[in-house]
């Protein structure tokens, strides 16, 4: 289930950065700085008239020589710091252009802890791994899986879930989404563990077969697909879709844009790199998946038998049909961060099942998006010239209508938002019967339609992010959207 937003659920705001997740400060200006110092003292002393025997010249040309090591490593980090490069290492693969050097991971900043480039946190793993045998006794003690866990950071900046601990800590993640109206269910999430897979074209055929077989044929089921970890010394595979099905938004010459705008400056991006849209465009044309490694990022096209769509019609107004609107089956999430005990998963495509809404209201309703509501009126016979008539409330009412009955009608799992609001209260009280606390943002657990009319909305919750989760970073949602630049420099 993905909540009213649903090309960013399950998702959070980055939480502040953690003083020790920050970068060390580099060492080419504290070089530089003592050289200069040096040196300067030792003219200032022989302007002052001191003759120095000769191993004081040779301590004076060590000084010398050190300020132009110093000088040189600043200007290197300067140019670092402006341009995000090492000058020694040129050539980007891109889309297929040969890189010169492999890169070493990047130092990142951002939600969660345990990011390529900086250590996982000790205090984090512990953390989890006394949540992990709290609620499973069967485990055993968590002591001794601690202290194997810190001796293993210590050595190698990093640790491993097992298999049990990793199935875990996704579904409490789910649990722990504040976004997510539908986690009544978190503990029959289907957790695929695909730690080992780390090249594009493995990356991508899983990603064909999790549409497979969460779609089971039409019984939608919750499930993750979890890719390798962000490590100290090899960053994890990256998607860039917002979700694994997203249409193409074709900017037309008179400004417009056939498809979902949302995704016109990707499309645009794709089709610059190579992509080759159907010959006749459309409206609802499946963008490719985008997949990252240390190698670059790939383009991959989406095999039919991987999209389940429903063609949308409505139970009386027979018209509806002609709109020729539809949509996908399967909501994959999959360029949230997932983060367990302090290691980042950036490659973790999740999924529910739809909310009415989510596609009536907001992907066919928004104005921004296929901006469906006004020609429904208008084929309705309201009238349109005041806002007073509510127009708009009657047309998006049966918009949500058709969406509901079509999936309905074609087999295919789905909730409308009365229906999940009072599933979640119900969450909320096992939740509390459990001694938990579930943290649930207001603004996305109320439905985007007829809020007031559901129990969600009269009442307040504890908004407050915890461990483990699902994470959103600028950096993710630019490449979502605008398809760059990588991540992985």
């Amino acid at each position: 289930m993905t909540t009213q937003h649903e090309q960013l659920c399950p998702a959070h705001s980055d939480p502040a950065e953690k003083p020790e997740t920050r970068r060390r400060r580099p060492a080419g200006p504290v070089v530089a700085a003592f050289a200069l110092v040096a040196s300067g003292a030792l003219v200032g002393v022989l302007e002052a008239g001191w003759d120095p025997p000769t191993s004081h010249l040779t301590a004076m040309g060590l000084a010398l020589a050190l300020l132009c090591v110093g000088v040189l490593v600043g200007v290197r980090h300067l140019l670092v710091v402006q341009t995000g490069r090492h000058p020694h290492l040129v050539g980007d693969r891109w889309w297929g252009t040969a890189r010169s050097a492999p890169r070493p991971a990047p130092a990142r900043t951002g939600p969660g802890r345990g990011h390529a480039g900086t250590g996982v946190d000790r205090t984090a793993a512990a953390e989890f791994l006394e949540l992990f045998h709290a609620e499973n006794p069967q485990a055993g003690p968590a002591r001794p899986r601690i202290d194997a866990v810190l001796r293993e950071i210590d050595r190698t900046g990093t640790y491993r879930h097992t298999p049990e601990e990793l199935t875990f800590g996704a579904r409490v993640a789910w649990r722990n989404n504040a976004r997510c109206i539908g986690r009544l269910y978190w503990q029959s999430l289907q957790v695929r563990d695909l730690r080992t897979v780390t090249d594009a074209a493995s990356v991508a055929e899983h990603c064909f077969e999790h549409l497979r077989s969460a779609n089971s044929g039409g019984r939608i089921r919750p499930m993750i697909s979890v890719f390798a970890p962000d490590t100290p010394t090899r960053p994890a595979p990256r998607i860039w879709n917002e979700q694994l099905i997203r249409y193409a938004g074709y900017e037309l010459p008179d400004g417009s844009v056939l498809g979902d705008p949302r995704y016109r400056d990707f499309t645009s991006r794709m089709i610059r790199h190579g992509w080759q849209p159907p010959e006749q465009r459309g409206a609802f044309d499946v963008l490719p998946l985008v997949v990252e490694t240390v190698e670059g990022p790939r383009m991959f096209q989406l095999p039919e038998s991987a999209v389940h769509e429903v063609p949308l019609e409505h139970p009386e107004l027979s018209w509806f049909a002609d709109l020729g609107m539809r949509w996908h089956a399967v909501p994959v999430i999959s360029n949230n961060r997932l983060v367990i005990g302090g290691v980042s998963y950036p490659a973790a495509p999740f999924n529910g099942w739809y909310m009415g809404t989510e596609i009536g209201a907001r992907n066919l309703g928004d104005s921004d998006r296929y901006d469906l509501v006004p020609e429904v009126a208008e084929r309705m016979g309201l009238d349109t010239s005041d806002e007073a008539s509510l127009w708009r409330d009657q047309a998006l009412v049966e918009i949500n209508r058709a969406v509901l009955h079509s999936f309905n009608a074609n087999g295919v799992t789905i909730t409308d938002h009365h229906t999940e609001s009072r599933r979640f209260l119900t969450h909320l009280e096992r939740e509390e019967r459990a001694g938990r606390r579930c943290p649930a943002d207001w603004s996305w657990i109320v439905p985007p339609m007829s809020g007031s009319q559901t129990p969600v909305f009269h009442r307040y919750y504890d908004a407050e992010d915890r461990e483990p989760n699902f994470f959103a970073d600028d950096e993710a949602a630019r490449r979502a959207l605008q398809g760059g630049p990588p991540a992985i420099r």
